[in-house]
């Protein structure tokens, strides 16, 4: 796992803007992808030397404003700062000796969430904590879970279930997206330092191997908070289902994962998979 997370989405981010987005010409010999270290300092108001120390590891305390200046020269969007920032504060607590340790993973749900999700039903929905660990769910989602083998377990793990199950290549149309995504959420809900997130990066390590180990080693992404999930159901077959991840800003790591119908023939099959007569759900689009 890198202990550099901070430098290596910097430069991943500088290597992806091109010199016309930030009004500079593009010479045909060019060897550096995206920007130079060179451009993107005199943007920023920054030394060439101290960008590369950023990068390489060897600075690991910026300050605001240079994240701020550095964010602005590499169009983040607003995900993408939030993410930058995350980043920032886990490369300080790793020097940080006197940094304590985090929290095990919350697994007790409030009340008042627990009756949040019942009140969803049948709308498929799942309360997930940082970890990815199932916390409660609608009987809806069940109907879409459980025969996709992802509620087998004691304790059902959403990541766990994608990187070592076999029967999640085929649940999951999309797959490699769907990777990269649990990967993201892992990393930007918790310091990669996290002596839990640790524990749990070398079980999938060892039980996953290359596919897990190599997203955990690439750079740091940001998760999609919202998209279009594509499912091959063993019993209502092809499925589009428009999720949106609302995190808890009170509980630690927890999200609430709700899924709707994205098109009309999803809509029928979820229908159906629950009992109810067509029209109970209603498509919302892409």
């Amino acid at each position: 796992m890198s202990d550099n997370e901070l430098g290596a989405f910097l430069r991943a981010r500088r290597e992806a803007v091109t010199p016309t987005e930030v009004g500079l010409p593009s010479g045909p010999r060019r060897r550096t992808p995206g920007l130079r270290r060179s451009e993107v300092a005199t943007l920023a108001g920054i030394s060439v030397e101290y960008l590369t120390r950023l990068e390489q590891g060897r600075d690991r305390n910026p300050s605001p404003s240079v994240l701020g200046s550095l964010a602005d020269v590499l169009r983040l969007t607003v995900e993408e700062r939030l993410h930058l920032r995350r980043l920032d504060r886990a490369s300080s607590a790793a020097d940080d000796p006197c940094c304590a340790a985090a929290p095990p993973p919350a697994l007790s749900v409030r009340p008042t969430v627990r009756a949040l999700v019942d009140r969803l039903e049948p709308t498929p929905a799942v309360l997930l904590n940082r970890l990815s660990d199932v916390l409660a769910y609608t009987t809806g989602y069940e109907r879409i879970a459980r025969p996709l083998g992802l509620l087998d377990d004691d304790r059902p793990n959403v990541m766990r279930f994608v990187f070592t199950d076999v029967r999640a290549r085929t649940a999951f149309t999309e797959w490699d997206l769907v990777a990269d995504d649990q990967i993201a959420y892992l990393r930007s809900e918790s310091p990669m330092i996290d002596p839990h997130v640790q524990e749990f990066v070398d079980e999938l390590t060892v039980l996953a191997g290359k596919p897990f180990a190599d997203r955990v080693e690439g750079v740091p992404g940001v998760p999609r908070r919202s998209g279009v999930l594509c499912l091959a159901h063993p019993q209502a077959g092809a499925l589009r289902l428009a999720y949106e991840s609302l995190a808890l800003p009170d509980v630690d790591g927890q999200r609430l994962l709700v899924h709707l119908p994205a098109d009309d023939a999803t809509a029928v099959a979820l229908d159906r998979l629950n009992g109810r007569r067509p029209g109970g759900l209603r498509a919302v689009g892409d």
